[in-house]
């Protein structure tokens, strides 16, 4: 839906999550020194400010990524994500949160290629105004994400991760996303697929993961954490969650190691918890 801004929640626990997950599946791509892809089907505006405009309404990134900024104490696994958006605040005041595509953008190599999609039109001005000095590496368009991956799958070098995160306002993002997933599937049967969702008590959300794991991958990995209980009257995000197809052997580890501390540092009650679960030849 075009009236979504994800400017409004920049830098919170579900960014912290969706980020921390990208940038480990970039990394193992990144580690056979061949070439891949990054595919993004809602990127956003690319960096958000924090201390002004829209994410300055809530300030929801203080329940978020502000709970990690001066932690002493931080798991070894959680130092790349922190780095990256220290990138963006070398003088160690955050005060700008970066999006998916600038995290993708500064953990690759030079040598691979970003193919970004954003419908919203002020967005995707905002987000090529961030990347207007990137040359041919990356490729911007104003499209349906969601139909657009069809074009670009398989990608030439034959690895890619393709991130999927809607803003889900509009119920129907939910079929959406398993539709576009089978027919991506059926394109590019190997490749990495990381869905971010919201856990909410709507029932579409409850069952999203359920439908991902019937979905013809290789395997699956199931990720979320939930930060405080959810609401009685049904509304409200309490959590969110990954879903990973063909996720890579070392993530579940890398998750389990890291899963605990950060439940706790992005905990709003004592209901707080994480889910991990994994299927397939994982």
């Amino acid at each position: 839906m075009l009236s979504y801004r994800h400017a409004f929640h920049a830098g919170n626990h579900a960014d912290v999550l969706k980020h921390f997950v990208e940038i480990e599946l970039l990394r193992y791509l990144g580690q056979k020194g061949t070439p891949f892809w990054y595919l993004d089907t809602h990127a956003g505006a690319g960096v958000y400010a924090l201390t002004e405009g829209y994410a300055a309404r809530n300030a929801e990134h203080e329940t978020g990524i502000a709970r990690l900024w001066d932690r002493s104490d931080l798991p070894p696994t959680l130092q790349p994500y922190l780095e990256t958006v220290r990138a963006l605040n070398p003088d160690g005041r955050l005060r700008l949160y970066p999006g998916s595509p600038w995290c993708a953008a500064h953990v690759m190599d030079s040598g691979n290629k970003l193919r970004l999609f954003e419908l919203h039109p002020t967005d995707h001005q905002i987000l090529a105004e961030n990347f207007a000095e990137a040359g041919r590496r990356v490729q911007i368009r104003r499209e349906d994400g969601f139909e657009g991956i069809k074009a670009l799958l398989p990608p030439p070098p034959r690895r890619a991760l393709t991130l999927i995160d809607p803003p889900y306002e509009d119920k129907r993002d939910y079929q959406h996303v398993v539709s576009a997933l089978k027919e991506a599937l059926k394109r590019f049967a190997t490749g990495v697929y990381a869905i971010w969702y919201p856990r909410l008590q709507r029932v579409e959300a409850r069952t999203l993961p359920e439908n991902l794991k019937k979905l013809p991958a290789k395997n699956w990995l199931h990720v979320a954490v939930d930060v405080a209980t959810p609401s009685t009257d049904g509304f409200g995000m309490h959590g969110s969650g990954m879903f990973i197809l063909n996720a890579p052997w070392t993530l579940p580890g890398v998750l389990q190691e890291t899963l605990p501390w950060l439940t706790a540092a992005l905990a709003t009650d004592d209901r707080a918890r994480f889910i991990l679960e994994t299927g397939g030849d994982l």
